[in-house]
């Protein structure tokens, strides 16, 4: 569950800051967001399962499952506010603000029986979650300056 959710935070927010900024349209935006979705959803259950399997992990399917749905569910979260938004920039900024929501409270929900620095884990996964969306930002602007699109 962890696999799926952490991943479609970075790989989707990043997917979604980059193309935000490169493209005006909200809904070729979400269409790219909900199609990337998918897509790696279904490739991060099937790399869990073969891993699982590896493994000689009997819940090799539930496994797989539960990850395929926590990034599915994750991005969905991420992408709602697109289609709710009218302005692309507002809804990156609602975006960021539920990608933080939803590290903050795994992090809260992980700290239970734990002894894990729970502040120290926020700002990691904040950090390269961030980074993955800025370095992406910068490559959709760089796409659309030398590939001269304006979309």
């Amino acid at each position: 569950m962890v696999l799926g959710m952490h991943d479609a935070l970075v790989e989707i927010t990043g997917i979604v800051a980059g193309v935000a900024f490169a493209i005006d349209s909200r809904r070729i935006i979400v269409m790219t967001a909900v199609i990337a979705a998918v897509a790696a959803s279904l490739s991060m259950a099937a790399a869990n399962y073969m891993a699982q399997r590896t493994d000689n992990n009997p819940d090799a399917g539930l496994c797989a499952t539960y990850t395929g749905l926590m990034y599915i569910g994750t991005s969905m979260a991420i992408i709602a506010p697109f289609c709710v938004i009218e302005n692309r920039f507002a809804a990156l900024g609602a975006m960021a603000a539920i990608a933080v929501l939803i590290i903050l409270l795994f992090n809260l929900y992980t700290r239970r029986g734990s002894n894990r620095p729970t502040w120290r884990r926020f700002l990691e996964m904040l950090g390269v979650c961030a980074g993955v969306s800025t370095a992406s930002f910068l490559i959709g602007q760089a796409a659309k300056y030398f590939l001269g699109t304006n979309i």
